[in-house]
């Protein structure tokens, strides 16, 4: 039985599957492996956790892997992917392909196919493929000037939402919220928190603005309206520059923000359909570590 392993590696989240060529049999997931923002050290030890974990999960050792591939963020960078492969040289015996998030996702969602991968995560991107294999992308270009939608850009913008909430005489819960997930006694704490350099990790409150916005927060639920509507804008663009003529464009959404908020999907979906009748969103959300799992057993040779 020939076993194959896949990571997708993000800023936040590492996750590992192990597979015996038909299915699942192994899953885990560690902290993020971004080799720029974490480091050497801590993308090494979450990369270490990650497979340790998968492989005893799926009841195997790294001496009987026949094929992996790692997708990680950054790692459409030689000067990223190089690191990762030495890495993963120093964790298991077979030869790891280490491709970027955008590959496996793609492969995850369409194989060889054409579509749109929109990316939700700590960062965001739109990704395109048309079927002669002209590519496209808009986003995903760092958390300071772009990565419209994500979960960084949902934190930072909740925090402005609730100052100038406050400055118009409300105190919306989320503010509340906010300020007991930073440990934020006034506003002045929030504002300097807010402003700090190195700046806070914003995507950390993307679990907050859930709750509020699940709970029914006004504010909470216009900042997750905002992120669907931007999130759809970076595929509309994708979509004029790639499918410009009749048939069905496919869309796949990845990452957590997708995953976990039924409202960004929602007006995601809906901004879309307003605009273009021939999109078609697969309404899953795609989980990119299974295209890794499939480019490390075509990699190893597998049926």
């Amino acid at each position: 039985m020939a076993i194959y392993l896949g990571i997708d590696g993000g800023a936040t989240k590492t996750t590992c599957a192990v597979s015996d060529g038909t299915s699942v049999i192994g899953l885990a997931t560690a902290g993020g492996c971004n080799v720029i923002r974490l480091g050497e050290a801590r993308a090494k030890e979450a990369l270490q956790t990650a497979l340790r974990q998968a492989c005893a999960a799926g009841g195997v050792s790294t001496a009987q892997i026949e094929g992996a591939c790692v997708g990680a963020s950054g790692a459409g960078r030689a000067e990223v992917s190089d690191v990762i492969a030495r890495m993963m040289a120093e964790l298991m015996p077979c030869r790891v392909h280490v491709v970027g998030d955008i590959v496996i996702a793609l492969q995850a969602a369409f194989g060889n196919g054409p579509g749109i991968v929109v990316n939700a995560g700590t960062g965001s991107f739109a990704y395109g493929r048309d079927a002669n294999g002209k590519i496209s992308r808009a986003g995903g270009w760092g958390f300071a000037v772009s990565d419209e939608g994500s979960g960084q850009w949902i934190g930072r913008t909740a925090v402005g939402a609730v100052l100038r909430a406050q400055e118009n005489g409300d105190k919306p819960g989320l503010l509340a919220s906010i300020e007991k997930e930073w440990k934020t006694t006034s506003l002045n704490d929030l504002v300097q928190k807010a402003n700090a350099s190195p700046p806070p990790d914003f995507s950390a409150l993307f679990p907050v603005v859930l709750l509020a916005a699940n709970s029914g927060d006004p504010v909470a639920r216009g900042v997750l309206a905002r992120a669907g509507n931007e999130l759809a804008e970076l595929t509309k663009s994708v979509v004029r520059r790639l499918f410009g003529g009749p048939g069905n464009v496919p869309v796949a959404m990845v990452g957590g923000v997708f995953r976990q908020s039924a409202l960004v999907r929602q007006v995601f979906y809906n901004q879309l359909a307003g605009e273009f009748a021939n999109v078609a969103v697969n309404p899953t959300v795609v989980e990119p570590v299974l295209g890794a799992l499939e480019l490390a057993r075509i990699g190893a040779g597998g049926k």
